[in-house]
């Protein structure tokens, strides 16, 4: 896959859309595979490599709902673009004050397009709610965060996913892993991308041993060809659960530099693991 990589307008904290089309190389689909992807996150890679027929999902609802609400026509490009062009007229006047206004307002009413403000105007581009389920990410000290430019940007990501929505059978919904990866049979294909176990994540569960063994178990039971995603190594340490919890997976590496430190000594480039149950040089055969 070489075409141009959509980028979705939901951002999350290691992204992946420099790795899609590594990711893509190494995929085993075809015309009647369906698609789950259990830790949706933004969705780059299954909303740029998903067949026609797929299951998103994840523990978050409000990025499903956001999904979803573009789906039904609830949110569309154009209220999109007059949502962030007011909202972002009123940030740039008011700076942080506006900001913990849409904190405020969003952790009352979870209204999508307060979602989507927050998620591009807060620190960093994180995603971290409380033990309350409260969105609690500070500003970003960027009043004049939606400029032109950049608001008409996020409209047409939007605006490629009202194209695309009608023409797949893309469900998204808000789940455990354990259930989607249940819903999957023989013949489907699974992508994983959870949290990366032994390294912080921006993540508002958390993520142990038992839920990378538990993860590892309900893959092997689906009976579905499966690729996760995790690290291998940086120049500190090594990923011991690929060793352990996934010993007799095949796997394939790349090198990716993650720019989601909050300093810059923290911004380490890292060597990737792509794990599968199926030998990927049968798929690498299938493309000479």
């Amino acid at each position: 896959m070489n075409e141009k990589i959509y980028v979705p307008p939901i951002k999350i904290q290691g992204i992946k859309t420099k790795l899609v089309n590594f990711i893509s190389d190494a995929i085993c689909l075809n015309e009647d595979t369906k698609w789950y992807e259990p830790f949706m996150g933004s969705g780059v890679v299954g909303l740029n490599l998903a067949p026609t027929n797929a299951v998103f999902s994840d523990t978050n609802p409000y990025v499903i709902e956001f999904y979803n609400e573009i789906k039904r026509g609830k949110i569309t490009s154009g209220r999109v673009r007059e949502y962030l062009e007011k909202e972002g007229k009123l940030l740039e006047e008011r700076d942080d004050k506006h900001y913990y206004y849409i904190r405020d307002r969003f952790n009352e009413k979870h209204d999508s397009l307060d979602f989507l403000f927050l998620n591009r105007s807060c620190f960093n581009g994180m995603i971290r709610f409380n033990r309350d389920y409260k969105f609690n990410v500070p500003y970003g000290h960027k009043p004049k965060r939606f400029a032109k430019a950049y608001v008409t940007k996020i409209v047409n990501q939007v605006k490629y996913l009202e194209k695309i929505f009608p023409e797949n059978n893309w469900e998204f919904k808000c789940q455990s892993f354990e259930q989607t990866i249940k819903e999957a049979t023989e013949g489907d294909f699974i992508y994983c991308d959870p949290p990366y176990i032994g390294r912080h994540v921006d993540y508002y569960d958390s993520w142990d041993e038992v839920q990378e063994m538990k993860l590892r178990d309900e893959l092997f039971a689906s009976g579905a060809k499966f690729m996760l995603s995790t690290w291998e190594e940086n120049q500190y340490r090594r990923n011991k659960y690929i060793e352990t919890v996934w010993d007799g997976c095949y796997k394939l590496n790349i090198e990716h530099f993650y720019h989601i430190g909050a300093k810059e000594k923290n911004r380490n480039a890292m060597i990737e693991a792509l794990l599968l149950n199926y030998d990927p040089k049968k798929v690498f055969d299938t493309l000479d």
